[in-house]
Protein backbone atom coordinates (compact mmCIF):
# COMPACT_ATOMS: atom_id res chain seq x y z
CA UNK A 1 0.00 0.00 0.00
CA UNK A 2 1.39 3.14 -1.05
CA UNK A 3 1.03 6.63 0.88
CA UNK A 4 0.61 10.25 -0.25
CA UNK A 5 3.26 12.43 1.34
CA UNK A 6 2.71 16.72 0.98
CA UNK A 7 5.40 18.08 -0.77
CA UNK A 8 4.61 21.49 0.23
CA UNK A 9 3.75 22.67 -2.88
CA UNK A 10 -0.17 24.25 -3.18
CA UNK A 11 -2.32 20.66 -4.28
CA UNK A 12 0.39 18.44 -4.93
CA UNK A 13 0.96 15.17 -3.82
CA UNK A 14 2.64 11.88 -4.59
CA UNK A 15 2.70 8.36 -3.84
CA UNK A 16 5.61 6.49 -2.29
CA UNK A 17 5.40 4.28 -5.30
CA UNK A 18 6.39 6.97 -7.84
CA UNK A 19 4.24 4.89 -10.71
CA UNK A 20 1.32 6.27 -12.46
CA UNK A 21 1.22 9.81 -10.69
CA UNK A 22 0.62 12.92 -11.56
CA UNK A 23 2.99 15.97 -10.69
CA UNK A 24 1.98 19.40 -10.78
CA UNK A 25 3.90 22.27 -10.06
CA UNK A 26 3.18 25.59 -8.12
CA UNK A 27 1.75 28.55 -9.78
CA UNK A 28 5.13 30.34 -9.43
CA UNK A 29 6.96 27.83 -11.55
CA UNK A 30 4.30 28.15 -14.39
CA UNK A 31 5.00 32.39 -14.33
CA UNK A 32 8.26 32.07 -15.09
CA UNK A 33 8.51 29.51 -17.69
CA UNK A 34 5.58 32.42 -19.52
CA UNK A 35 8.41 35.00 -19.05
CA UNK A 36 10.90 33.14 -20.05
CA UNK A 37 8.76 32.45 -23.25
CA UNK A 38 7.45 35.85 -24.12
CA UNK A 39 11.00 37.02 -23.36
CA UNK A 40 12.40 34.69 -26.52
CA UNK A 41 9.47 36.15 -28.61
CA UNK A 42 10.02 39.27 -27.35
CA UNK A 43 14.14 38.80 -28.89
CA UNK A 44 12.81 37.31 -31.50
CA UNK A 45 10.64 40.26 -32.70
CA UNK A 46 13.48 42.16 -32.03
CA UNK A 47 15.81 41.00 -34.15
CA UNK A 48 12.99 40.75 -36.83
CA UNK A 49 12.80 44.51 -37.03
CA UNK A 50 16.13 45.31 -36.65
CA UNK A 51 16.84 42.86 -39.90
CA UNK A 52 13.73 44.37 -41.93
CA UNK A 53 14.93 48.00 -41.07
CA UNK A 54 18.39 47.51 -42.07
CA UNK A 55 17.11 46.00 -45.95
CA UNK A 56 14.96 49.27 -45.77
CA UNK A 57 17.73 51.47 -45.06
CA UNK A 58 19.61 49.26 -47.39
CA UNK A 59 16.92 50.06 -50.07
CA UNK A 60 17.11 53.59 -49.85
CA UNK A 61 18.34 55.77 -52.77
CA UNK A 62 21.43 58.03 -52.42
CA UNK A 63 18.66 60.80 -51.75
CA UNK A 64 16.60 59.88 -49.79
CA UNK A 65 19.40 58.94 -46.98
CA UNK A 66 20.93 62.84 -47.79
CA UNK A 67 17.40 63.78 -46.60
CA UNK A 68 17.69 62.16 -43.57
CA UNK A 69 21.59 62.85 -42.71
CA UNK A 70 23.06 59.37 -43.40
CA UNK A 71 25.96 58.74 -45.86
CA UNK A 72 25.70 55.81 -48.15
CA UNK A 73 28.63 54.16 -46.61
CA UNK A 74 26.52 54.68 -42.59
CA UNK A 75 24.00 52.83 -44.51
CA UNK A 76 25.95 50.10 -45.68
CA UNK A 77 27.60 49.51 -42.58
CA UNK A 78 24.74 49.35 -40.56
CA UNK A 79 23.18 46.79 -43.17
CA UNK A 80 25.93 44.33 -42.92
CA UNK A 81 25.65 44.83 -39.00
CA UNK A 82 24.17 40.92 -38.25
CA UNK A 83 20.36 40.91 -36.86
CA UNK A 84 21.50 40.54 -32.98
CA UNK A 85 23.58 43.29 -32.65
CA UNK A 86 22.35 46.49 -31.32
Amino acid sequence: MSQSTNTGFSGTAHSGTGLGTSHRVGPSVGTAVGRFVMGIADTVATWNERRRQRLALESLPDHLLSDIGVSRADADREAEKPFWQG
